[in-house]
């Protein structure tokens, strides 16, 4: 039903109490407001039962940590997703972070980046662990540096 609104002498599509969409919402509509079931604040409520701050936090934080990592590491989408489906040791797939090989974080080759799980994330920037692991990745193809600074110094005996 088209009709003129009161408030903004438009003729639009009619809505309620004589106003247009537009105007309605500004003027009359008042969200509901509740408690959230996360954070416990009286907050308007977006989807269950959430507030928008806490909705975004759980359902969308997998994107969030991925954007900032592609955002961190300064590459595009499609090499993140390629790059981090599994890890290349062990092939866990449901948490896999970025590394450098040659622990240069401006080089974004494809050569240089490799998806590592947590742990082996955390072993290759162990130097207890550093060699058993480019072993590892030599075995299965891939450049590694020859720096000195990446191998750990053999103590005197």
């Amino acid at each position: 039903m088209i009709k003129e609104c009161i408030n903004c002498k438009s003729e639009k599509e009619h809505h309620a109490k004589g106003l247009c969409y537009q105007c309605y919402k500004k003027l009359k509509w008042t969200p509901k407001l509740a408690k959230c079931k996360r954070c416990q604040q009286t907050r308007q409520i977006h989807a269950k039962a959430l507030c928008p701050g806490c909705y975004n936090y759980i359902f969308h934080m997998d994107k969030n940590k991925a954007y900032s990592q592609r955002k961190r590491n300064n590459i595009d989408l499609k090499t993140y997703r390629k790059t981090t489906k599994t890890c290349v040791i062990c092939e866990f797939d449901k948490i896999v972070d970025i590394h450098h090989i040659d622990s240069n974080k401006q080089n974004n080759s494809p050569k240089n980046l490799i998806g590592l799980c947590p742990n082996h994330h955390r072993m290759i920037h162990n130097l207890n662990f550093r060699n058993d692991l480019f072993q590892i990745l030599k075995q299965k193809g891939f450049d590694l540096p020859l720096e000195e600074k990446l191998t750990p110094s053999k103590k005197p005996q």
